[in-house]
């Protein structure tokens, strides 16, 4: 393969596979450059070396198995990317919007880990945050308030897992599933702590939840910063952790999009739509 530049003109020459591959390797790299206003030469690298291996192996490689058999694969090279910081890095924090499967593979990463002895407990956390209902008129004590906030991540997990296998591992606290305001005092060591809807969390709870980690322990954070359910007054602490934390050795920040949205084929064009904010001309009347 071979390429020449004119101006900024870039003009690629190969094989169908090599261009394929070489166009990808630009869409992603453009993607960190728009969102890091930088390029490190390490995200050059792994950009190549995972979009080579998915298809040198048919497909991005497989990051966990579920209880039913199922082989658990990123499904673009965005996915990709986010799997390869999942199994390289400590901490790490992924900002996309809906259906980009933020939390489902970072549950099954934990679940991997948990099964392979990796680690010896999964904490999975949301910020119990109205998205415009209000907590008090909902029946029962504060847990059962809360329930509906914390069910998309049991959701994930009995994908994973059967459900007698998630009920024992709750009852015998080596799964927790809780409100943010619960790792309050907490130190967790050989656990993985994932943090769902970090964009409801302020900057000061954001701070004591990435202070939860203890030794041996792996934390990740995903959010969508287009669902911010805070007051308008009140910064998130996604978004405030993502810019302090950027160019932390150690910490993997990834930026999913549009493309990597592998719901109903419906999901990607009602992003596309709310992100839209050019407003679209009227029709006259009368026509």
């Amino acid at each position: 393969m071979s390429g020449s530049w004119r101006g900024d003109l870039l003009q690629v020459e190969g094989s169908e596979t090599a261009v394929a591959q070489t166009e990808r390797v630009f869409q992603q790299l453009r993607g960190i450059l728009r969102k890091n206003g930088r390029l490190l030469t390490e995200d050059v690298r792994n950009v190549i070396d995972i979009i080579k291996e998915g298809d040198s192996r048919g497909g991005p490689v497989s990051f966990g198995q579920s209880d039913s058999g199922k082989y658990l694969r990123p499904r673009t090279d965005g996915q990709a990317r986010y799997a390869h910081a999942l199994k390289n890095h400590d901490v790490v924090l992924c900002v996309g919007p809906a259906g980009t499967g933020k939390t489902y593979m970072a549950v099954a990463w934990a679940v991997t880990l948990l099964k392979s002895g990796a680690i010896k407990k999964l904490v999975l956390v949301r910020p119990a945050v109205e998205a415009g209902e209000r907590l008090g008129y909902l029946p029962g004590d504060f847990m059962d308030k809360v329930n509906p906030y914390l069910r998309p991540l049991l959701d994930a997990l009995t994908d994973m897992l059967e459900a007698e296998q998630v009920k024992r591992y709750m009852a015998h606290d080596i799964i927790e599933i809780l409100p943010l305001a619960y790792m309050r005092g907490r130190t967790l060591n050989g656990a993985c702590i994932i943090l769902d809807e970090g964009q409801n969390a302020t900057a000061s709870q954001m701070k004591m939840f990435l202070t939860r980690m203890g030794h041996g322990s792996k934390i990740v954070v995903t959010g969508d910063m287009t669902q911010v359910d805070l007051p308008k007054t009140v910064k998130s602490g996604m978004a405030d952790a993502v810019s302090r934390l950027k160019n932390i050795e150690g910490i993997a920040i990834v930026h999913l999009d549009q493309a990597d949205i592998v719901r109903n084929p419906l999901v990607q064009r009602i992003v596309e739509a709310y992100d839209d904010e050019t407003p679209r001309p009227r029709r006259p009347s009368g026509s």
